[in-house]
């Protein structure tokens, strides 16, 4: 089907806008936490609750260290109940940064002159997932301006490449997605290409401070981009990631604002966002953005610790936006996911160079740079657990099904073998012998851990199987 703009303009009554600001600020001004109430809130996220509305402004109004101190020290409790101590690795790739958008905040918006903007060939495509997966990557976010030629068929084509691409024992196992809003039936043709996630971000849930960002283009419509998720759960997709750039506005109003969104997926569709994302408004191509609201590493780490003790069983990722020591800082307070061996400039993974010479085609700069074997060795000194797990999606846990899982707790009892054999996998195909030595006792550690010896019996004999020539085995 051929792309028009009609098909991007069409009212869909059924889908109204949620958010209320008056609410939202209601309840940043009215509550006040005390001792007690804040380690009542704390105890009912431990026990797996969601938190409500008041609960969460209670959380982001506590300003004493000491009870700080506790939110963060909850929040790496309930991660650890929860997760365990494993952490999913992906790696995003930009396809092309086209757009008709003026987003004042991305190097991306059509006013920056200073971009060089391009897109991916189908062959300059499988060279850079075969660079990937020649790293070890088993999970992508595909990444896309907001322009005609980024349309749901062409988004649905570059997502069957990378399924395609089968180097030696890499191969890409799922594939993310973050692009533009699309209509119902644009949402089922690419649900129709095996997509994992399809993640759209608010970038801010204010709406008057949405019309000061974005001026120009599709995005200029709030509600349009607000509704985008119930659109894409019409069509089928029941596996969403939502998120705010912090530092447009007011961090406490998009941290209220964020569990907003996901308690009305919930409440409409009976599963909440898989992930929740929150980014940081960083230096881009051509930038010139004057804001009161920049967001001190302090209190990010405390809103992160919040959104965890807020959403329990919500995935979380934190990306390279950040640098390397914040990032190993605030995996412990709430983190499932990052992304590792980051390149931004299109078409980089292939090409090196292009690093280097800094061409102006990313969408912001990145402050982790370290490649992705770096990352896993560090991790690995943390005992943590590298995960490039997908089994959920190729066995249907997902939406209400993974919620089915995961809110009694139970998907740890997959989650860790998995993320053990995965971790296996990329010890054995692409790691340092230094690496696998640190691996290797950190599998074993973790198996032996494990009450259960029926599965542990099952993993050591995966594990056989995978030194064997075996790939791919899950739980």
């Amino acid at each position: 089907m051929k792309f028009t703009p009609e098909r991007y303009s069409i009212a869909d009554e059924r889908m109204k806008p949620f958010i209320d600001p008056i609410e939202i600020w209601d309840y940043i001004y009215n509550t006040r936490p005390s001792k007690k109430s804040v380690r009542e809130i704390i105890a009912k996220s431990l026990a797996k609750q969601r938190l409500n509305l008041e609960e969460v402004a209670c959380l982001v109004n506590a300003d004493s260290p000491d009870l700080i101190e506790e939110i963060k020290e909850g929040a790496k409790m309930l991660k650890r109940s929860i997760y365990g101590n494993r952490i999913v690795l992906f790696a995003p790739l930009y396809i092309g940064n086209k757009c008709t958008n003026d987003c004042l905040y991305c190097g991306f918006r059509i006013s920056n002159k200073e971009a060089i903007r391009r897109t991916l060939t189908d062959e300059e495509l499988v060279k850079e997932i075969e660079s990937l997966e020649d790293n070890g990557q088993k999970r992508l976010i595909l990444v896309y301006g907001e322009h005609p030629e980024y349309s749901p068929e062409y988004i649905a084509h570059t997502v069957k490449i990378a399924y395609s691409v089968k180097k030696g024992n890499g191969e890409i196992r799922r594939v993310n997605i973050n692009a533009a809003p699309l209509d119902v039936e644009g949402f089922r043709i690419v649900k129709a290409a095996g997509i994992g996630t399809y993640q759209i971000f608010q970038e801010t849930y204010n709406p008057e401070a949405y019309k000061t960002y974005h001026q120009q283009g599709r995005k200029a419509d709030y509600s349009y981009r607000l509704t985008a998720l119930d659109r894409a759960q019409e069509a089928g997709i029941d596996d969403v990631g939502i998120g705010a750039l912090f530092g447009l506005y007011d961090w406490r109003f998009e941290v209220l604002a964020l569990v907003r969104h996901a308690n009305h997926l919930e409440a409409c569709y009976n599963v909440g966002p898989h992930t929740i994302s929150f980014p940081r408004v960083k230096d881009a191509s051509g930038q010139n953005l004057k804001t009161g609201h920049f967001v001190s590493d302090e209190d990010f780490t405390k809103l992160v610790a919040i959104l965890r003790l807020a959403v329990p069983y919500t995935g979380m990722i934190l990306t390279a936006r950040e640098p390397a020591s914040l990032r190993d800082e605030i995996i412990q307070f709430g983190i499932s996911q990052i992304d590792g061996g980051t390149n931004i400039e299109i078409g980089s993974y292939a090409e090196k160079s292009l690093v280097e010479k800094n061409l102006n085609r990313g969408q912001f700069q990145i402050n982790d740079d370290r490649p992705l074997n770096e990352i896993i060795d560090e991790l690995l000194d943390q005992d943590m657990i590298p995960s490039f797990c997908t089994a959920c999606y190729r066995l249907g846990r997902t939406g209400e099904h993974f919620m089915e899982f995961s809110v009694p707790g139970f998907i740890k009892r997959y989650c860790t073998p998995n993320a053990i054999l995965t971790l296996a996998e990329y010890l054995i195909d692409y790691a340092p012998q230094h690496t696998a030595d640190k691996g290797w006792r950190v599998i074993n550690s973790a198996i032996e851990k494990m009450e259960d010896e029926q599965m542990k019996a099952s993993i050591h004999e995966k594990i056989r199987l995978l030194k064997s020539g075996k790939r791919d085995l899950y739980y």
